[in-house]
């Protein structure tokens, strides 16, 4: 028992540390350092460099609350009004979202002819931003008041809740029970997004107030414990965790908000970091090669219908050309949904967890870098001057306080 602890804090040290230093050269040549980390955790994982043994059921639940502090951070950011303004205004875009991106996984699916639900699987794959490294490169990027930022935060929350709907839909499939064996899940699914989204809405300033104190250790563990509390009961009820998270975020508002964001950001980065060593540890390097041509072809296939996506649910919301076309390159990365669709779906289709991993991997490195540089790519090779002045791209400071 002494000896496994002991490796449990040499491992961790040692991650943590590599973290670090990964993290400060990502600085210094100023890009995002999660690609950085998922090769960290390739090496780290099975079959990789040094495999990790003692800390990997650790580090696997600090992934799973690194997700749920992104989300909670982002939600943190806008008020439930900005939320249901902006369902209202984008869910033409999630169609458009949906036809463009899950299309692509089920026609490759049915073209290698692994069978239809396998092909709903792929979609899923295909069509899921991910929140988690959005959240975290939009941070990283400063965009967190631009313009385009409450279109991409759209986008995602349209993804995540059309999980509630997705997921049981698919575990009723893959069970072979058809659509009506899925039927009760899928009603306390949307009871449960509608009943916090309400609550949310109505009672938000009321949960704030409870949750208010002058105190910063009470506030942080008063809100991250109902954080943790409501990620849990989500995904009990086959809700996602993100979206538990993302709801408790937008239901904290004004000073409490404010303090929770202080609070909460130096958690986030390390639990986040946590996460992208994760999901590289969960991958085997071996068995990438074999599917690595179709999941990159597949990948810039799904990149290229992301930023349509994007630049068309931008244009919608009356951003300028810049802003168009970083929304889309914001929301090119795949990650933490895909993977578990994919982990959901290989009993029916083995090759599919190889292909769905490449994909991901290939996705979430690029992601970032699309992110940063597709709006300056397009700009030089369209001889274009940026259209908009900075302070144009920027939403108003009093934004997230609007009621």
């Amino acid at each position: 028992m002494h000896e496994d602890i002991t490796m449990l804090l040499i491992e961790l040290g040692a991650v943590i540390l590599a973290l670090g230093i990964l993290g400060r050269i990502a600085g210094r040549f100023g890009f995002s350092p999660i690609p950085l980390y998922l090769l960290a955790g390739l090496a780290f994982g099975h079959g990789g460099l040094l495999p990790l043994a003692a800390s990997e059921e650790f580090v696997a639940t600090g992934a799973e609350i690194g997700v749920i502090l992104l989300l909670l951070l982002l939600g943190l950011e806008y008020t439930a009004s900005d939320l249901v303004g902006t369902l209202k205004t984008q869910y033409l875009s999630g169609i458009v979202d949906f036809i463009l991106n899950a299309l692509p996984g089920a026609a490759v699916a049915l073209l290698l002819g692994w069978g239809p639900v396998a092909a709903v699987a792929l979609a899923g794959v295909t069509w899921i931003s991910s929140s988690g490294v959005i959240a975290k490169v939009v941070g990283d990027l400063g965009r967190l008041g631009n313009r385009e930022t409450p279109v991409v935060l759209g986008i995602l929350v349209l993804e995540d809740l059309s999980m509630a709907v997705y997921l049981p839909i698919l575990t009723a499939l893959l069970a072979g029970v058809g659509l009506a064996g899925g039927s009760i899940t899928l009603l306390i699914s949307l009871g449960t997004v509608s009943i916090v989204l309400f609550i949310a809405l109505r009672y938000g300033r009321v949960i704030s107030r409870a949750v208010s104190s002058d105190n910063p250790e009470m506030l942080l563990l008063v809100v991250l414990g109902l954080t943790l509390l409501v990620a849990g009961i989500a995904q009990q009820l086959q809700v996602s965790a993100a979206v538990g998270a993302f709801l408790v975020g937008i239901a904290l508002s004004g000073e409490v908000a404010h303090g929770a964001r202080n609070l909460l950001s130096p958690l986030r980065d390390l639990f986040a970091a946590v996460f992208f060593v994760f999901f590289g540890l969960s991958t085997d390097p071996a068995a990438i090669p074999p599917v690595f041509a179709i999941a990159l072809g597949l990948a810039v296939l799904t990149a290229l219908t992301k930023i349509a996506t994007g630049w068309y649910a931008a244009r919608r919301a009356g951003v300028g050309t810049a802003g168009r076309w970083r929304a889309g390159g914001t929301l090119v990365a795949r990650g933490e949904f895909s993977i578990v669709i994919a982990g959901l779906a290989v009993g029916v289709e083995p090759r599919l967890g190889p292909l769905a991993t490449a994909y991901v991997l290939i996705l979430v490195i690029l992601g970032p870098l699309a992110a940063r540089y597709t709006e300056p790519i397009v700009r030089r090779f369209t001889n274009r001057k940026p259209l908009e002045a900075p302070a144009i791209e920027r939403l108003d400071d009093t934004a997230n306080t609007t009621t």
